[in-house]
């Protein structure tokens, strides 16, 4: 059964509630409880999918040189990436693509919240959607597409991306700005779950 169509989603949606409950709330449980299954499910697509393999790297690239792994559910959604992957090990990615992606993640993570481009309201949504990695997995995936009409268009060091992974990743990013507008009704329904589990202990 092949479940990326739902940890992709899943994964992007944990990545903002992660980041809203520590930046908006200050509430290290909830953040470091979603840090951590996002964390495991991004491992999981890395060490089955070659195309994940290369897109979450790259995200963990550009944050870790963007200095946005700041917080302590950074931290512990990272280690466990880390870990899973270096534990079980990942499909051969492609050097050149990474490189790409990684570029385009990096952009993102400075763009995003810049005081430079306050004013500037094209590029500022640019990166608040942070269109860079979006248009460069894009990319990949139509080289992708052509590569299988073209055989010859086979590159060392240049990996094409599935299409569907391009479907996935647009997925990922929708579930991640989901979580960040319904970030209250979602915060709220966890915080009365922990408060039981604590009552019941």
């Amino acid at each position: 059964m092949n479940i990326e169509p739902i940890l992709y989603p899943l994964s992007g949606f944990l990545m903002k509630l992660s980041d809203d409950a520590y930046d908006k709330k200050k509430n290290i449980t909830i953040a470091v409880f979603a840090g951590i299954f996002c964390g495991l499910f991004i491992g999981y697509l890395a060490v089955t999918s070659a195309d994940a393999a290369c897109i979450f790297i790259a995200i963990l690239i550009g944050t870790l040189l963007s200095l946005k792994v700041d917080s302590l559910n950074h931290i512990a959604a990272l280690l466990l990436f880390v870990l899973i992957i270096v534990y079980i090990g990942i499909p051969t990615i492609g050097i050149v693509t990474l490189l790409f992606c990684s570029v385009a993640a990096f952009l993102d993570e400075i763009g995003n919240d810049n005081k430079w481009i306050k004013n500037k309201k094209k590029i500022k949504k640019f990166f608040k959607y942070r269109f860079s990695l979006k248009i460069t997995v894009m990319i990949f995936a139509f080289l992708g597409l052509l590569q299988n009409m073209f055989p010859a268009l086979r590159i060392p060091g240049v990996q094409y991306f599935l299409f569907q992974t391009f479907i996935y990743f647009i997925l990922f990013d929708l579930f991640y700005e989901l979580a960040g507008l319904k970030f209250d009704i979602i915060y709220n329904g966890l915080n009365s779950f922990f408060r039981v589990i604590r009552r019941v202990d």
